[in-house]
């Protein structure tokens, strides 16, 4: 009796536990693909925008210098600690260039919503695995948060 009750008790674990090739009926979707967003209930996420209220950010050709001082003075407030203008990692990524490789709308919804951009935004997390610290929100204002968008210009060259 003692081997009947012991047979069955595994028959049951074994089918409670196993499951064939065609009984997982979740299918798995990459949440950062936009196209599988629109199916997911997040149709409105733009990877080359990220996650945050800047939708559209107007960019003059010429560089606005007012601006870019006032950007000087939050990077060297809020972000040199971890931030060198070069391409050479600190804590974060260096800087050189960072206006052509992310559009300002990316940039500014970063540095102002940056938890949840970390959370989303595949280009985001990919940095995060290189760098391994998450950063910090700053809590930057719009405003300044612009201003450090025209001096990231000025340091790649923008005049």
């Amino acid at each position: 009796m003692k081997k009947l009750i012991i047979i069955l008790s595994i028959a049951a674990f074994i089918s409670a536990c196993g499951g064939g090739a065609g009984s997982d009926t979740k299918a798995t979707t990459d949440p950062y693909d936009s196209k599988a967003n629109a199916s997911n209930g997040n149709p409105s996420y733009d990877p080359n925008r990220g996650e945050g209220k800047f939708t559209k950010v107007e960019v003059a050709a010429a560089l606005d210098a007012t601006m870019a001082t006032n950007g000087e003075k939050v990077f060297g407030v809020k972000c040199s600690s971890c931030h060198k203008l070069t391409d050479e990692k600190l804590v974060g990524p260096g800087w050189k260039a960072v206006t052509s490789r992310h559009t300002a709308e990316w940039i500014m919804n970063f540095v102002t919503n940056t938890d949840e951009m970390l959370n989303k935004d595949p280009k985001a997390q990919a940095q995060l695995e290189i760098c391994l610290v998450r950063m910090p929100n700053q809590n930057l204002s719009d405003e300044d948060a612009r201003a450090l968008y025209e001096f990231m210009r000025k340091n790649d060259g923008v005049k």
